[in-house]
C-alpha cells in the first residue's frame, strides 16, 4: 500500500513540475509569486513556525550593523520568504526538465578568485552555505561555471520515487549526492581527490552529533562535522551564498575560512560558531531569502509559542 501511495505522490509531483516547467519563461516570475502566496495558505502550521522564528530572531537582527531591510514585521518577512520559495520551486522545475538554461544566464558571480586559489591548494573544497536564496540552483550552477562536478550532502527522501527524481536532476548537471547516513566517510573520500562538496550548515542536529552555539540570539545545536573534516583533510571551506536581485541572481564566494589549531571540544565549538556566523550574516542581510520554516532551534531547550 505504501508503494502505491509513494507512486501516486511522485506522479502528482512530476505532473506539477511538468506544468511549471513548460509554462512560457515570461510567466515564470508571476507563476512563482502565485505559488509562494499559495504555500502558507496550504501549510498554515509551517507559516506559523516561520513567523515565530522570525519574531524571536528580530531583536538580534535589527541591532546588527548589516541590517538594512525595508521591514521589521515578521508577517511581512514571512510572506516575502514564501514568495522566494515559490519562485525557487518554479525555477527548479524548469531546470529539472531541461528548460531552465536561460536562468543560468542571469547569474552573476563574485569571488571567483577565492575559488581558484582554493582549488590550487589541491586539498578539496567545501562550499559552506545554507538554505539561502535558491540554494539548489546554486549547486546546479557550479558545474556550468567551473566544470567538474560537485557532491552535495543531503537527506534521503522518504519516498524513493521522489528521491530518484531529485537524483536525476542533480545528475543532469554532473552533481552527485552524499547521503547523511555515512556522510563523513563519503566527504573524506571526495576531498582526498581534490573534489568539491556543497554543505548546508544551518540545520539542527542531535546533541550527540553537535555542539551548542548561538544562532541569531538563541541557543541551537550545530554539527561539529565541518570542523572535524577541516582537521582531517585541510580542505578549504569557502562560505558561498546565492541571493535574488529582482529577476537576476548573485552568487558570492567568500575567502576561505581560517581554522585555528585548537581541536579540543571547546576549540571545535568555537570553530562551529564561527562557521555559523557566515550563514547568520546572510540571513541578516537578506532575511526574506532564508528558509525560516525549519526548526533550527529545536532540542536546544528553549520554548516557543508554536507547538
Amino acid at each position: 500500500m505504501k508503494k502505491i501511495f509513494w507512486g501516486l505522490q511522485a506522479a502528482l509531483f512530476y505532473l506539477l513540475t511538468l506544468i511549471a516547467a513548460f509554462l512560457p519563461a515570461s510567466f515564470g516570475y508571476r507563476t512563482g509569486t502565485c505559488v509562494g502566496r499559495l504555500i502558507p495558505l496550504l501549510l498554515p502550521k509551517r507559516r506559523a513556525i516561520a513567523v515565530d522564528n522570525i519574531r524571536q530572531a528580530l531583536p538580534c537582527m535589527v541591532n546588527h550593523p548589516l541590517w538594512n531591510y525595508h521591514s521589521d514585521n515578521p508577517e511581512v518577512i514571512a510572506r516575502e520568504m514564501f514568495i522566494n520559495l515559490g519562485l525557487s520551486l518554479v525555477e527548479i522545475c524548469r531546470l529539472y526538465h531541461g528548460r531552465g538554461e536561460e536562468l543560468l544566464t542571469k547569474i552573476d558571480v563574485c569571488g571567483v578568485e577565492n575559488y581558484e586559489e582554493a582549488k590550487s591548494l589541491g586539498k578539496g573544497i567545501v562550499f559552506l552555505t545554507g538554505h539561502c536564496g535558491n540554494w539548489e540552483m546554486m549547486a546546479l550552477t557550479f558545474n556550468k561555471l567551473f566544470g567538474g562536478s560537485m557532491s552535495v550532502v543531503a537527506r534521503r527522501q522518504n519516498n524513493p520515487y521522489l528521491n530518484r527524481m531529485v537524483e536525476v536532476m542533480r545528475g543532469r548537471y554532473n552533481n552527485s549526492v552524499i547521503y547523511k547516513q555515512g556522510a563523513l566517510k563519503g566527504m573524506l573520500t571526495v576531498l582526498k581527490r581534490n573534489g568539491e562538496i556543497g554543505l548546508l550548515a544551518d540545520q539542527a542536529v542531535f546533541p550527540e552529533e553537535g555542539v551548542l552555539i548561538d544562532v541569531l540570539g538563541r541557543k541551537a545545536w550545530a554539527s561539529k562535522a565541518p570542523a572535524i573534516i577541516a582537521q582531517k583533510t585541510g580542505a578549504a571551506f569557502l562560505p558561498s551564498f546565492i541571493h535574488r536581485e529582482g529577476e537576476r541572481f548573485v552568487i558570492t564566494i567568500g575567502a576561505a575560512h581560517q581554522f585555528g589549531n585548537d581541536y579540543s571540544e571547546e576549540g571545535i565549538r568555537l570553530e562551529t560558531q564561527a562557521l555559523s556566523h557566515y550563514v547568520e550574516k546572510f540571513v541578516i542581510s537578506h532575511p526574506a531569502q532564508w528558509y525560516w520554516v525549519h526548526r533550527r532551534w529545536k532540542r536546544a531547550g528553549e520554548l516557543s509559542d508554536v507547538s
